[in-house]
């Protein structure tokens, strides 16, 4: 059993295993409607969480690079233009920002 509660046009806008004050209806587990809504849901957050690690790899390539040719394992030119173009403009807007630690919310969404 699930407690859901519908829009004005009968849409499910939230589905929860535990009653809830602004509940309108009871359904089955096993109701198809249900059912769709939780495969939906694990789709979006298979999505946010691949989102979520694209940027932390972002930081990671970009640590990456430094290091290589901080050590002379590659030059900095040996990257295509492109790349060398947004690297540059990543790092200049870190720059710009400065150290945002404790600004943030822990779960990076910004208040805007």
């Amino acid at each position: 059993m699930v407690y859901v509660q519908r829009d004005e046009k009968g849409r499910l806008l939230r589905v929860e295993r535990e009653p809830f004050e602004s509940m309108t209806q009871c359904l089955s587990s096993s109701d198809p409607e249900v059912q769709s809504w939780f495969a939906s849901r694990s789709l979006h957050d298979y999505l946010m969480s691949l989102q979520y690690s694209d940027l932390e790899l972002v930081r990671v390539i970009e640590d990456l690079v430094q290091v290589l040719v901080g050590k002379g394992v590659m030059a900095f030119t040996d990257l295509p233009e492109p790349a060398r173009h947004k690297l540059q403009l990543r790092a200049h807007v870190r720059s710009q920002v400065g150290d945002l630690d404790g600004r943030v919310p822990e779960d990076g969404r910004l208040p805007y």
